[in-house]
C-alpha cells in the first residue's frame, strides 16, 4: 500500500506562493472516519468505497464503556481488566479492523471514553466522563493492545479531552483540572499499551480546535490545554503539581482536530490559544517551546486525525457545497506544505443523521448528504483534489496543484477550463507514483477548472468545477 505523509504549512495560508515548497513531501497518508458505516453494522461496502477513493486508512474511536462488563453498574464486577476475553462487544470493531487490513488500509485506533460507571468516583457518573479512573483505563488499554496490537498502525488516547462534554470537570475552583486529568489517563493508557507489547506510534492530544468559555461544557483552548497537561506556565516554565515536578511525557506524535468555521482555511482566530487549519504554527511553536523545557520530545510530528468542512444543509455553520469542496482541497494543500504533519483526514463519509434532534445540530462534513445519500462535489474532489493558486500580484497567472489520490503509479490528468458555456480542454499534466502534480496556467477571475483521470481499469473520473478562492 502506498502511504503519503501529509505536510501542513506552519505559517498559515499560502495561496499566493509558488505551488510547491522546498519542504513539501509526496509521502502522506489520509484516513477516513465513518463511525456509522464502519462500526455500527457491516462495514464492507464503506471500506470498499474508502479504498476506491484512494484513502490510505481509517480511524476508529474505540469506546471503553461500549465493551466493558456491566457498564451501568456502580460497583465494579470481578474480572481481569487486562484480559480482552473479559470484555464483550468487540465484534463491530473486529469487522472494521479486519476488513481494513484485508484491503491494505492502515488502521488508527483512538482509545476513548466514556468510562463504565464503576470506573468513576463512587460510581456517581452514569456518563463515565467525570474523573475516570486512570488506573482502570490503563488496564483497559492493555486489553485493547492485546487484542489489536498486531493489527493497528497508529494509536491515540481519548477523543477531544479539552472538550467539557467529553471529559469533566474542566475546572476545580479557578484552576484548570481537565488537562491534568487527561495527563494521568494518557500516561496510564500509554503504559498499558506498552505492557501489551505495542510498538507502533502512540499519539497524545486529539484536541478540539477552539475555546468555548462555558465552565461545564466548554472547550479549553488547545494551547492552554497543552501547557496544562505538560505542567508548564504561560512562559513555558515547569511548575510543580502536588509538590512534584512532572516527568517528560512519552509520545510519538501529537493529534489535532483543526476544524475551522465558515471562513474555512482562511480563518486566523484572534484568540492565540486556538488552533485551526490555517494557523498550525501556533501548535508547533507551543510544542517546540515545551520540548525546550524538557516536557516532551523535540520536533514532535503532527497528525491531523479529524478534519472536515461543514456544509449545507447546516444553516448555522455550513458553507455551500461547492465551497466545501474547494475549502477541503485548500486545507489539504496547506497540510501538504508543512513538514511537521504526517497525516490528514476526512470526517465523515456521510453526513450525520442528526442524532441531537435539532435542525442540523450534528456534523454535516461528509462527502455524501444524509438525505438520499447524494454525493456532494467534495466526494469527487476527495478523489481528485485540485487547488487554483493565483500568482502573487497577478490576476492572469496561476498554478494548479492537484493529487490523483487513487493512483498507484505514474500517469496523467486531463485539464479542462470554462469561462462561459462548455468545458474546453487545456491539455494534460503528468504525475509520478505519488499522485501529486502542478501546472502553471493562464487564467482570469471568473474561470473554473476541473480535471479528468482514467484509472488503469478504464474508469474515467471527473473532478468538480474548482476556482481560485483567496477570500472566504
Amino acid at each position: 500500500m502506498r502511504q503519503r505523509i501529509l505536510l501542513v504549512l506552519a505559517t498559515g495560508l499560502t495561496l499566493l506562493v509558488p505551488a510547491v515548497a522546498a519542504n513539501a513531501s509526496s509521502s502522506q497518508f489520509t484516513t477516513v472516519e465513518a463511525p456509522r458505516e464502519l462500526t455500527r453494522g457491516s462495514p464492507g461496502a464503506a471500506l470498499d468505497e474508502i479504498e476506491s477513493l484512494g484513502a490510505d486508512g481509517i480511524r476508529i474511536q474505540l469506546g471503553w464503556r461500549e465493551v466493558a462488563p456491566s457498564p451501568d453498574s456502580r460497583t465494579k464486577p470481578s474480572f481481569n481488566a487486562t484480559d480482552p476475553a473479559a470484555y464483550s462487544g468487540w465484534e463491530n470493531y473486529d469487522a472494521a479492523i479486519d476488513g481494513a487490513r484485508e484491503r491494505g488500509l492502515l488502521v488508527q485506533v483512538t482509545i476513548t471514553g466514556g468510562a463504565p460507571r464503576w470506573a468513576t468516583a463512587g460510581g456517581r457518573d452514569a456518563e463515565g466522563l467525570t474523573r475516570p479512573s486512570a488506573t482502570e483505563f490503563g488496564k483497559f488499554a492493555t486489553a485493547v493492545g492485546r487484542r489489536y496490537g498486531s493489527k493497528v498502525q497508529l494509536w491515540s488516547v481519548w477523543n477531544e479531552p479539552n472538550l467539557g462534554k467529553l471529559l469533566k470537570p474542566i475546572y476545580q475552583g479557578n484552576r484548570l483540572a481537565s488537562p491534568l486529568i487527561y495527563r494521568d489517563l494518557y500516561l496510564r493508557a500509554y503504559a498499558g499499551l506498552k505492557t501489551a507489547g505495542v510498538t507502533k506510534p502512540i499519539l497524545v492530544g486529539e484536541l478540539a480546535p477552539q475555546r468555548n468559555s462555558s465552565r461545564t461544557f466548554g472547550t479549553v483552548a488547545p494551547i492552554d490545554f497543552v501547557r496544562g497537561m505538560l505542567c508548564l506556565d504561560k512562559s513555558y516554565k515547569k511548575v510543580k503539581v502536588n509538590g512534584k515536578t512532572c516527568s517528560k511525557l512519552p509520545a510519538q506524535g501529537f493529534a489535532m482536530h483543526p476544524y475551522s468555521t465558515q471562513a474555512g482555511p482562511f480563518l486566523r482566530p484572534s484568540d492565540q490559544g486556538n488552533v485551526v487549519i490555517g494557523v498550525l504554527s501556533r501548535l508547533t511553536t507551543a510544542l517546540d517551546k515545551a520540548a525546550a523545557a524538557g516536557a516532551i520530545t523535540g520536533r514532535l510530528p503532527l497528525y491531523l486525525t479529524e478534519f472536515g468542512v461543514q456544509s449545507a444543509p447546516d444553516k448555522l455553520v455550513g458553507v455551500p457545497l461547492d465551497k466545501q469542496s474547494d475549502f477541503r482541497s485548500i486545507a489539504e494543500r496547506i497540510a501538504y506544505l508543512n513538514p511537521r504533519v504526517k497525516s490528514f483526514s476526512q470526517y465523515l463519509l456521510t453526513d450525520d443523521d442528526n442524532p441531537t434532534g435539532r435542525a442540523y445540530g450534528a456534523f454535516e462534513s461528509g462527502l455524501y448528504l444524509n438525505r438520499g445519500h447524494k454525493a456532494k462535489p467534495s466526494l469527487h474532489s476527495f478523489r481528485l483534489p485540485l487547488v487554483v493558486v493565483p500568482a502573487r500580484g497577478s490576476t492572469t497567472r496561476a498554478t494548479l496543484w492537484g493529487l490523483v489520490r487513487p493512483a498507484k503509479s505514474s500517469g496523467s490528468v486531463t485539464i479542462e477550463y470554462k469561462d462561459r458555456g462548455a468545458w474546453r480542454r487545456l491539455g494534460s499534466s503528468r504525475f509520478s507514483g505519488s499522485g501529486y502534480w502542478t501546472k502553471p496556467v493562464s487564467t482570469n477571475a471568473s474561470r473554473s477548472w476541473r480535471v479528468k483521470w482514467t484509472s488503469p481499469e478504464g474508469t474515467t473520473y471527473t473532478g468538480p468545477a474548482t476556482r481560485a478562492r483567496t477570500k472566504p
